[in-house]
């Protein structure tokens, strides 16, 4: 038996929403609480759903008792604060695990590619049941800002950027595809994440709003793709050389975040 899983993302392991456009009050993501959390870059992030009802960023697979990444438990003192989000994240009907809003400091090319990673999304999660995903809706308009995919993490040739305007929809198979944002300016980016389960629901809602798994790449000059490329390849070789320094090996772990 196999997972479920979304035809949609098959191909490519994503897919592209129509925008969203409608306002949302930015005081749903200044004004909820944050906890310290690093994902790919420098990050905090807001929980609405946790394992448990509590703000914290946990896998569920870290609770006792310990589960796959579904039927998280809304936060009121959170979802009073980002009713609009809440709303966004429970649209689908999809069962929903953890359901978070990002707020990722600015950071460059080179950054991102250096912190692609793959998530820890169907861990415990019962095989002939919904494969596990995440959407990506961008709330703050971060016009130079992208975000990046590939199926192989240092290879350049499989890589596709996402341009991230505020009401960007993105739902990505990211145990599947490396992926982290690159995001310049001078504040912080938010975005609100969901991990979503795959099934007719998921399906329906991609269908609903257009869902596309082929975009042309926001354009970013060669020489800042091929600085960024050596840069990435500079920085994953210290990091195995201070390693093996002190008898330790790479291990290709995915994240949590």
């Amino acid at each position: 038996m196999a997972y479920i899983k979304s035809a949609a993302l098959e191909e490519t392991g994503y897919v592209v929403l129509d925008m969203y456009n409608k306002p949302i009050d930015p005081k749903e993501w200044l004004d909820i609480e944050y906890v310290d959390w690093k994902s790919s870059g420098d990050t905090r992030f807001a929980p609405l759903a946790s394992a448990k009802g509590e703000i914290e960023c946990n896998g569920f697979w870290n609770h006792k008792p310990p589960r796959t990444d579904k039927d998280g438990v809304w936060i009121p003192a959170q979802t009073a604060i980002a009713p609009t989000l809440t709303e966004r994240a429970l649209e689908p009907g999809s069962n929903v695990g953890r359901c978070r809003i990002i707020e990722l400091q600015p950071n460059t090319y080179a950054d991102c590619l250096y912190n692609l990673h793959q998530d820890d999304n169907n861990r415990l999660n019962p095989d002939g049941t919904g494969w596990v995903v995440r959407s990506f809706f961008n709330l703050t308009n971060d016009t130079n800002s992208y975000f990046v995919l590939r199926e192989n993490r240092t290879d350049p040739s499989e890589e596709t950027r996402i341009a991230l305007p505020a009401g960007a929809q993105l739902v990505i198979d990211t145990q599947r595809l490396w992926h982290a944002a690159a995001h310049y300016g001078t504040e912080p980016r938010y975005c609100l994440i969901t991990s979503w389960e795959s099934g007719p629901e998921l399906d329906a809602y991609i269908e609903k709003y257009h869902g596309v798994n082929r975009v042309e790449s926001f354009p970013v000059d060669q020489e800042t793709l091929d600085a960024g490329q050596a840069e990435q390849a500079r920085r994953i070789a210290a990091r195995a050389a201070a390693l093996a320094a002190r008898g330790q090996q790479e291990v290709n772990v995915m994240s949590e975040a």
